[in-house]
Parts: structure tokens; sequence; C-alpha cells
């Protein structure tokens, strides 16, 4: 994407990249599970244990699927898709983590089986709907990965829930609209339904979605939803508790300053463990950046992602050099 494509050829690129993520996505569940460590028979047995369910929240029926026993023992972690996808679009990073820990996945407002809503999306809206699947499955306590659209819904869900919310993994995902590359969201901003016809997002919403004709509604929603100011400030960001993860590529439509500063708000960027060289307790945040790997191609690195999260997750410090 140049600086001097026209928007219409920009938005196609989008679209196009779009489909590819749910064709990166979907087929590639076995490989992934198979690349990191084989989970004990009783973990591989609660992750093949799917639940699912609906709550009934502000006009919408908000659709979330359980992987494991919610009682088993570990913080269980909500996982928070991306624009267009839904919560089966996330299986193949679904696999690796729920070898260890329960694992929630809940279909956005509008998407998936949460489809046929009219009204607005908002990141403070989708973040009170996942605090309602929370409150139904008597989860007092999560933590959460977020993609994309998922992830700064994960930010707010931690600004307006804090009481719910404990580690937080921000994947390829923003505190503020102006986190994204302006040209990003102008490609966005020419999306039409047309342009997704016939594809694998298309076909998945007709395949999830209880009222499959609202798809073109969904396009409008998403693109109001990124042509719309939103951000929360500094100290609010910094007020969020439990400790932050931040994973980007170096290709991604995240900036890189973005996911710097947001790495910072949250803690990174220790001077004293810096000047030793050396860490020696779990740090407060943690900030990886992906090489050669853009904001759809990210998803195409599960094997690496469950390599980093479950050590945060599980809050282990990195381990000492061996020379």
């Amino acid at each position: 994407m140049t600086k001097g494509s026209p928007l219409p050829t920009r938005a196609s690129a989008l679209a196009i990249i779009a489909v590819a993520a749910t064709l990166a996505a979907l087929p590639r569940t076995a490989a992934a599970e198979t690349t990191v460590a084989s989970p004990a028979p009783a973990a591989r047995q609660s992750s093949a244990a799917l639940q699912a369910g609906h709550v009934d929240v502000a006009g919408a029926a908000i659709h979330y699927q359980v992987y494991g026993d919610l009682k088993s023992g570990p913080t269980p972690l909500l996982i928070l898709h991306g624009a267009f996808m839904s919560a089966d679009a996330m299986k193949p990073l679904i696999g690796p983590l729920a070898a260890s820990r329960p694992v929630i996945a809940v279909d956005a407002r509008g998407h998936g089986r949460s489809g046929g809503v009219d009204t607005p999306l908002s990141y403070d809206r989708m973040a009170d709907d996942t605090a309602a699947v929370l409150d139904k499955l008597g989860v007092e306590k999560a933590d959460v990965l977020g993609y994309s659209m998922g992830g700064s819904t994960a930010i707010a869900l931690a600004v307006g829930h804090p009481d719910k919310v404990g580690k937080q993994v921000i994947l390829s995902a923003t505190s503020r609209l102006d986190g994204w590359y302006p040209e990003v969201l102008a490609g966005i901003s020419q999306l039409t339904p047309d342009v997704f016809a016939g594809s694998p997002i298309d076909t998945e919403y007709q395949r999830l979605s209880p009222a499959p004709d609202k798809f073109p509604k969904l396009v409008a929603n998403i693109k109001a939803l990124d042509a719309t100011p939103f951000g929360w400030s500094d100290a609010a960001v910094q007020a969020i508790p439990g400790k932050t993860m931040v994973i980007i590529g170096d290709a991604d439509g995240v900036t890189l300053d973005h996911a710097i500063q947001l790495f910072k708000l949250r803690g990174g960027g220790d001077i004293a463990a810096a000047t030793q060289g050396f860490l020696t307790a779990a740090p407060k945040a943690r900030l990886a950046i992906l090489p050669a790997t853009s904001h759809i191609g990210i998803m195409g690195e599960i094997p690496a992602i469950a390599a980093m999260v479950v050590p945060f997750l599980d809050d282990k410090a990195p381990p000492p050099p061996s020379f």
C-alpha cells in the first residue's frame, strides 16, 4: 500500500487482506496445536469439551463458547476476535492456550452468532457485553487476550470493569484511534459489502449469523467504528490493574510508536532492569514486535504467540542465561 494509491485500490487490498485472515486462521488449528508443547491428557480433554450459549444484553444475544472447566483452578482466559471475524476464527489460538487453562471465546455484537444487530458498535458497548458474559458464567475475574478490534475492547473492559480483568494481552490493537496508520483507516472507510461477496468472511457470516441478510449493516457499523475517534486517557490506561503484554508485527496497521507508548504506559521501560542487564522477576509489562509480520500475518504466527503468552499468563520470570 503506497502513499499515492487511490482509495478504491486501497479498499480492495484491505478487503482481500480481510478475506485472507479467515483463510489463514481456520485451516491451521491442527498445525498450531501440535507445534506447542503437548498438554497432559486431562488438559487435552478439557480443551476439547466445548460449551456454548447466549446472554441477552441491550438488544443483542451475545454468543459465547467455553473450552475446559471454569472451576478447574487456573484463571480463565477470555479471547476476543477482530472485526469481521468470530470466536470460531480464533480456534487456532484457543487450542494451544486452552491446554493449560479454561478459555472463554465471545462473538462480538453484530458478528458471528451474535449477528443481526442494527445498533452501532462501540468499544464500551462491546466491553459491557463481554462483562455480561462473565457474569452469566459466574466468572469473577478473567485474563483477556484481544486481537485488533478485540484488543481495543479488552482495554475498554479493563478500564470500565477493572474488577473483572486480570492480565491483558493486546494483540495488534490500539488504545486510541490514532494508533492506526491513517492510510489503514482511509482504506476501511471505502469498504463495501460487495468486495466481500463470496469470500470466507461473507460465507462464515451467512453460516453463523441468525440474520444472514444483516452483513451490510455489519460493514457499515465497522466503518463507523473506525471513523469515530475513541481512546482512553494516559491516566486511565496507567490505572488498569494487572499486567499487560503488547504484541504487534513490524509491518502492522498499528504504528510502532503507539505500541511502544502503550507498553510504557503499562509499566514497561524499567530503567533498573535495563541497567542491571537481566530480570529477576516477572515484569509488569511485556512488548513483542514480530519480524516480517503484518496485521493479518500475525494470525499465522500462532506457535510464536502461544510460546510468549503462556509464560506471561503464568507470571513466569524470564529464564536466566545458561552461561
